[in-house]
C-alpha cells in the first residue's frame, strides 16, 4: 500500500516550522554565548581595574619612600624626588593567563612635583575674612598670566565665604576691609574647577591658572623659591617682573638657595616697603602624578601627600596622602 502523499501546503508549512525552530534555537544558543562573554569581560575588567588601582598604589608607596628622605633641610629641583619615571614595562609583573603571542601592554609612568611651588589659595583668607596683601599676590599673578586681575578680590571673597567665620573683638568695629556679604551657605574651596562658581571667572581663566595654583589644606603657607615658576616668583615678589623671576629661575639652577635671607639679599627687584612675603626653601606637600596603562585600563591619578607627621599620626618623617583623584 503506497503512503498518502502530505499535500503541498502541508509541507512547506512543515518547513517553515522547522526553519523556526532551528532559528530560535540558534538565537537562544547565541544569547547564551552573548551573556557568557559578557560575564567573561566584566570579569575581566574587574580584574584590569583592581591591578591597576594596585599599580597605583605602588606608585605611591614609590612615591612615599623618596620623599622620606631629609634632602638636607631643602627642597629644590635637582633631588631625586624630581627625577620623572620615565613609562617602565610591566609586563612580566601581572599576574594573568598567558597567550603565546599575545601582545599584552601594561606600563607605569609618574612624577612627584612640589605643590608648595604654586600658589595657594586658601591663603586668600583667614577665618573668613579675604587678605588684603594676598588678595594683590592673586591680582600680580593673573597679570602675570594676561588675566583680568580684577578677579583676585570676589575669588579672594568666596574663599573666605567657604571658610568659618571668627570674629576678633579688637578689630571688632574698625574693618577696613569690606567683604562681600555672604549668600546662602557656601561649601569650601576644595579644587582649583572651583573657581567657576565665581562671578565673571571663565573656564579659559581656571585653564590658565591651574598650573600655578593649588588648594591645600591649610591657610597661610609659603612659596618655595627653589621650586616656584617665574609667573609665581613675581607674584610673591611684589615689584619684580617675570622677566626678572626668570633671571632669579636661571641662577637657582645653578645654586639653590639655602636660606631665605640669602635669597632676598640676593633679590634686587623686591619692593621692600611691601611686608615680607611668605616664602620658604622646603616644603611639607607633593603632588604625585602616576599614568597606568593596562591592556584596555587605562588610569591617570594625581595625589597630594603631606611629608611629616599630621595630627600627630605616624612619624615625623612619614608620608601622609591627602587626597587621591583619578581621571
Amino acid at each position: 500500500m503506497r503512503p498518502v502523499p502530505l499535500p503541498r501546503r502541508q509541507r512547506g508549512v512543515a518547513v517553515v516550522t522547522a526553519l523556526l525552530l532551528t532559528t530560535l534555537a540558534i538565537s537562544i544558543v547565541a544569547s547564551l554565548f552573548w551573556q557568557q562573554q559578557v560575564q567573561v569581560r566584566s570579569m575581566e575588567n574587574q580584574r584590569l581595574q583592581l591591578q591597576t588601582k594596585w599599580i597605583q598604589r605602588g606608585a605611591l608607596d614609590w612615591a612615599s619612600v623618596i620623599l622620606r628622605q631629609p634632602f638636607g633641610g631643602r627642597i629644590s629641583l635637582e633631588q631625586v624626588w624630581a627625577t620623572p619615571l620615565a613609562e617602565t614595562r610591566l609586563d612580566q609583573y601581572i599576574e594573568r593567563e598567558r597567550v603565546q603571542g599575545e601582545n599584552f601592554n601594561a606600563s607605569l609612568s609618574g612624577q612627584v612635583y612640589d605643590a608648595t611651588a604654586r600658589y595657594n589659595l586658601n591663603n586668600l583668607a583667614t577665618g573668613g575674612k579675604r587678605e588684603p596683601i594676598e588678595t594683590e599676590v592673586l591680582g600680580r599673578l593673573l597679570t602675570n598670566l594676561r588675566q583680568e586681575p580684577r578677579l583676585a578680590r570676589p575669588i579672594a571673597d568666596f574663599v573666605a565665604a567657604g571658610q568659618a567665620l571668627t570674629v576678633d573683638p579688637d578689630a571688632a568695629g574698625n574693618n577696613n576691609t569690606a567683604q562681600t556679604p555672604r549668600k546662602g551657605n557656601p561649601m569650601p574651596l576644595m579644587r582649583v574647577d572651583d573657581l567657576l562658581a565665581v562671578q565673571g571667572v571663565k573656564p579659559e581663566t581656571v585653564e590658565a591658572l591651574r598650573p600655578f595654583v593649588i588648594v591645600l589644606p591649610a591657610q597661610g603657607t609659603t612659596v618655595n623659591v627653589n621650586t616656584a615658576p617665574a609667573e609665581v616668583l613675581a607674584a610673591v615678589l611684589a615689584g619684580c617682573s617675570t622677566s626678572q623671576a626668570n633671571a632669579l629661575v636661571e641662577q637657582r639652577k645653578r645654586v639653590p638657595w639655602n636660606d631665605v635671607q640669602q635669597f632676598l639679599s640676593e633679590v634686587q627687584c623686591r619692593d621692600e616697603a611691601v611686608e615680607q612675603p611668605k616664602i620658604s626653601i622646603t616644603s611639607n606637600y607633593f603632588l604625585v602624578q602616576s599614568r597606568i596603562r593596562l591592556d584596555r585600563a587605562a588610569l591617570d591619578a594625581e595625589s597630594l601627600v603631606q611629608k611629616g607627621s599630621l595630627a600627630n599620626l605616624g612619624p615625623a618623617n612619614g608620608v601622609t596622602v591627602i587626597w587621591t583623584r583619578q581621571n
